[in-house]
C-alpha cells in the first residue's frame, strides 16, 4: 500500500532570519518552529512517517516519536539535503519507490491540517506529483538599475509556491539525481526539468514561511491561535 512520508530539510543556518540559530530553532510558545512543524505531520492521519533531516553535526533536535525519524544527512544547500533525506530513507527501506514524499520547509510550522489534506487528495495518486501554491495577488515590477521600475509584469497564471511538495519516491530521487543542483530552487523545478507538469494544489496564506525577523511576529499569532 501506498505510504506518504514527510521529509522536512532543516539542515540551514538561517543566516536572513539572524536570530544567531537556526530558525528552526528559534523558540516559540514553548517549542521549536521545527517542532510545530513535525507536529503538524505526526498528527495528521494520513501521514505515515515524518523523516527530519539535518546536518551532521546537529545535536539539537530530539524524538520519542516512533513516527519521526532524524536523519543526519543534511547537505549544503536545501536540493542535496532533500536527495540525501531520499536516498537514506530507500536505502534504509523506508521508503518505496512508489511511496509519496512530501518535502516540506521546517520554517513553515503554521501549515493547516486541511491544507495538507488538499495537496494529498488531489496529488497523492498522480504521476506528476503536486505542491500547495496560491495564486499572485499583489501587483509585479520589474526592477532595473538603482531599483528602478523597468516593468510592471502581468500576474496572470502566476503562482507563488509553497510547501508541502508532494512527489512519487522515485520521480522525486530521479529529479535531484543530477549533479548540479545549483538551479533546483525547489523540488518542483527539479521535477519541471524532467518535463514532468506538477499540480497546482490551492494552498493557504497562513502557510507562511519563517524568514525574517518580522515574520516571527505573525507566526506567533498565528500559532496562538
Amino acid at each position: 500500500m501506498k505510504r506518504n512520508i514527510a521529509l522536512i530539510p532543516a539542515a540551514g543556518i538561517g543566516a536572513r532570519f539572524g536570530a544567531g540559530k537556526p530558525k528552526q530553532y528559534v523558540e516559540i510558545n514553548g517549542k521549536t518552529v521545527l517542532q510545530h512543524t513535525v507536529d503538524i505531520f505526526e498528527q495528521h492521519e494520513q501521514i505515515d512517517f515524518i523523516a527530519v533531516i539535518v546536518s551532521p553535526e546537529d545535536h539539537i533536535f530530539q524524538t520519542a516519536s516512533d513516527k519521526v525519524g532524524i536523519f543526519k544527512v543534511g547537505g549544503e544547500t536545501r536540493a542535496e539535503t532533500v536527495r540525501n533525506g531520499v536516498e537514506v530513507l530507500l536505502k534504509q527501506g523506508l521508503a518505496a519507490e512508489t511511496d509519496n514524499i512530501l518535502v516540506h520547509d521546517a520554517a513553515r510550522c503554521c501549515l493547516p491540517a486541511e491544507a495538507l489534506s488538499r495537496l494529498i487528495e488531489a496529488a497523492a495518486n498522480v504521476e506528476q506529483g503536486g505542491i500547495l501554491a496560491v495564486p499572485v495577488a499583489d501587483t509585479l515590477k520589474r526592477a532595473g538599475e538603482d531599483s528602478q521600475i523597468t516593468a510592471t509584469v502581468s500576474r496572470a497564471g502566476l503562482w507563488q509556491a509553497q510547501t508541502p511538495q508532494l512527489f512519487q519516491t522515485a520521480l522525486l530521487h530521479r529529479a535531484l539525481s543530477a549533479d548540479d543542483l545549483s538551479s533546483v530552487t525547489d523540488e518542483a523545478s527539479a521535477v519541471e526539468m524532467l518535463g514532468v507538469q506538477p499540480l497546482l494544489v490551492l494552498g493557504d496564506t497562513r502557510n507562511l514561511k519563517l524568514t525574517l525577523p518580522q515574520d516571527e511576529f505573525i507566526v506567533r499569532l498565528l500559532l496562538a491561535n
